[in-house]
């Protein structure tokens, strides 16, 4: 099968409306949340790799330059997250911010994404973050040790991006249904935009994914995330990014409407 009739599928499928609207936690019936076999057999194989081969190059370069520019601080910077069905983790990334920066800056620019419905840019001309931590950031360099977070068990290779929890405490009910999944090193909005999309059509690709979980979605956004992130580089070249059109340069049909969102939401919490 031909990568374009694959993709073409996998939209295809995507299109079809639910038969159902489950409402947070009905998936398991009752029992906790649970990972398919094949998807964390995915992540297992695919993070070893990427550690084996590519991580340790990464390190060895990084590191070094890290404690140059910013002496202050260690190498990975580590950050509370909300995982599957709420539940809390310590996220791991490279430090591309110098230490003692305040985290309100970024809080109210979340917020604003939220209420505004502008996109969902990066706060990358920020005053705190590294010589070429821009760079690191845009290219998703930065974001390798979340390779060990896989292998945990806390995320997965393909996910909803995992939020932090001051985000988490302005989300509508619906948007929980985000946490039905393990929050990803890649997924649906990555490869569907991502900065050039709004908080909204990002809850919608989410809640989207989290209900046509298959093998085939995951394998295709793991195919389509090098082309997203040269895209993605590509835009930062310019002062700011490229409209997005509806349908480019992915999965259009994704996009949740408000009549598939019951008012009756639960929110998931986590015990």
């Amino acid at each position: 099968m031909r990568y374009s009739q694959l993709f073409s599928y996998v939209r295809d499928h995507l299109s079809r409306r639910p038969d159902s609207d489950p409402s947070p936690g009905a998936k398991a019936n009752g029992k906790p949340l649970s990972v398919p076999f094949w998807k964390r057999l995915l992540d297992i194989t695919l993070s070893l790799a990427t550690i084996a081969f590519v991580f340790p190059f990464v390190y060895l370069v990084l590191a070094p330059y890290i404690k140059i520019v910013s002496p202050r601080g260690s190498v990975l910077f580590r950050q509370e997250r909300v995982g599957l069905g709420g539940k809390l983790f310590t996220c791991l990334k490279f430090r591309t911010m110098h230490c003692g920066n305040n985290a309100r800056a970024h809080a109210t620019h979340v917020q604003t994404l939220i209420d505004t419905g502008v996109p969902m840019e990066k706060l990358d001309n920020y005053s705190a973050i590294i010589p070429l931590g821009k760079f690191l950031r845009k290219t998703c360099i930065d974001e390798l040790p979340q390779l060990f977070n896989i292998l945990r068990g806390d995320m997965s290779i393909v996910g909803p991006r995992p939020c932090m929890p001051y985000e988490r405490d302005n989300y509508r009910d619906w948007h929980h249904e985000r946490f039905e999944a393990l929050p990803g090193l890649t997924g649906l909005w990555q490869v569907s935009g991502k900065n050039r999309l709004t908080f909204d059509q990002m809850m919608r690709l989410d809640v989207g994914y989290t209900r046509t979980l298959s093998p085939v979605l995951d394998m295709v956004i793991i195919l389509k995330t090098p082309f997203a992130i040269l895209t993605q580089v590509r835009d930062s070249l310019h002062k700011k990014p490229l409209p997005w059109r509806p349908g480019a340069p992915v999965i259009s049909a994704m996009l949740v409407t408000e009549n598939h969102i019951p008012e009756n939401r639960k929110v998931l919490t986590h015990r």
